[in-house]
Formats: C-alpha cells, sequence, structure tokens
C-alpha cells in the first residue's frame, strides 16, 4: 500500500496511529496523547515525523504533541475552527482540504458530534480513516458538545468510504461497545461473532482495531441506524456515549 498505519497503543487505553508514506519515508503520527510512545514507535519506524495530525483538543489526544514536535521538527495539523484550543498549528485545515504525506493525499472530513470542531483524515490510497473520537468500533464518540443530529450527519459522512477502510479510532473501547450493541441487535450474527472475537483478543491483551468499515457495517448500532432520530432512540437506551 502507498501508506500503512500502525496502532500506538498510549495512555490507559487510547491509540495514537503511525502513517508512513512507502514511497518517501515520510510519517505522521496522528493524537500523540503520550509522548514517550509515541517517540519510541517513531523510533523504531526510523526516526522521522513529518507531521503530528490532530482530531480534536482533548488532553489525551494532544498532551505529547509539544515533545514530539521537538524531538522531530514535525508539523502540526488541525482544525482551523478549533486552532484556538489546540496546540500551536503549522497548518490549519478545514473540511474538504488535503492534506499530504510523501507522495499520499489525505482529506480532512467534518465529524462533529463528539466534539464541535472535531475532524477525521481519510487516506484513500491507504485505506486509511483516522476518526479519533467520533467512531468507535462498535460504537461511537460520547457526546460532550453536539447533538445526536450533529453524530447523525457525522457517521454519514465516514459511511460512504470503500468498505476495505480501515477504522483508525482513538481508544480501546470495543469490548465494552460490545455489550451495549448486542442488547440492540440481539439476533445479529455478525455482531454476535465480532463480539466473541473482541472478547478473545481482549483476553489475550491483543488490539480489537483497526477493523474494516464493512465489518462496522454489519455489526455498529450507530452506523445501522436509519435516522438521526433512531440515533436518539439508540442512545436513550445507553447510559453515555464513549
Amino acid at each position: 500500500m502507498p501508506v500503512t498505519v500502525q496502532a500506538v497503543p498510549c495512555l490507559s487505553d487510547n491509540y495514537a496511529w503511525l502513517l508512513r508514506d512507502q514511497a518517501t519515508g515520510a510519517t505522521a503520527i496522528c493524537d500523540p496523547g503520550e509522548a514517550a510512545p509515541a517517540i519510541k514507535a517513531l523510533e523504531e519506524a526510523g526516526g522521522r515525523c513529518d507531521l503530528i495530525l490532530l482530531t480534536h483538543h482533548h488532553a489525551d489526544h494532544v498532551d505529547g504533541v509539544e515533545e514530539v514536535r521537538t524531538r522531530f521538527g514535525a508539523r502540526v495539523v488541525g482544525a482551523q475552527a478549533d486552532a484556538h484550543r489546540l496546540p500551536a498549528l503549522d497548518q490549519a485545515v478545514a473540511p474538504g482540504d488535503a492534506v499530504k504525506l510523501g507522495e499520499t493525499v489525505g482529506e480532512v472530513i467534518d465529524s462533529p458530534g463528539h466534539t464541535i470542531g472535531h475532524i477525521a483524515f481519510h487516506f484513500p490510497d491507504g485505506h486509511v480513516l483516522l476518526c479519533g473520537d467520533t467512531l468507535f468500533s462498535l460504537g461511537c464518540g460520547r457526546l460532550l458538545e453536539g447533538t445526536p443530529e450533529d453524530m447523525f450527519r457525522a457517521l454519514s459522512l465516514l459511511k460512504p468510504l470503500p468498505l476495505e477502510t480501515l477504522i483508525c479510532c482513538g481508544h480501546e473501547y470495543t469490548e465494552s461497545n460490545a455489550r451495549f450493541a448486542v442488547t440492540v441487535e440481539p439476533e445479529n450474527t455478525a455482531l454476535k461473532a465480532r463480539a466473541d472475537e473482541v472478547s478473545k483478543l481482549r483476553a489475550e491483551g491483543l488490539p480489537t482495531v483497526p477493523v474494516t468499515l464493512a465489518q462496522e457495517m454489519q455489526t455498529n448500532p450507530f452506523l445501522r441506524a436509519g435516522s438521526a432520530a433512531e440515533l436518539g432512540r439508540i442512545r436513550a437506551g445507553k447510559d453515555n456515549f464513549r
């Protein structure tokens, strides 16, 4: 693939994501909430970091930015609408803008709901979606600033992506999400199989992501909701969004 992606576990349940453009060796890290594991992964990948990509402003996604920036001289990319509460940006972007990593070009997608200024990065040549805390495996982000309608619109922008797209989310929440998802669709055989797979992976201390959009379209109740009203009803049945 023109660009590869690697999960970088950090903090208690966060993931940063390391991208590498195969043609040029250009490397990026998305949402480094903790500096040490991000730096270790970057050093092991060749000791280069060209870009730091930020989906939103929460501390568990940005606290490692300054140390990583200082160590590698990386440029920081984040939402123009949220620039006032992000680390200093070298490239402020808006939905529809392009982000270039070596010869690989990604697109910025608007994804409010968890926060108002949340964005996602889609790199089609590598089938990579860096979705932060908007979309999780078997779940979606807690609505801290937005509404169910905001989240429904954000998810609606992600659903048409190619089914082979890898969902690279910000947290390891899949096991707890699965417990809720099966209460929404108890007869969904694909969901029950995924829940069993997730239990086995977590029992072995293994990550459950990335996962393909195809699998999420079969199993994630928040992607399978047919309307914003239905999404609101799903939300009402859950204590809170992750």
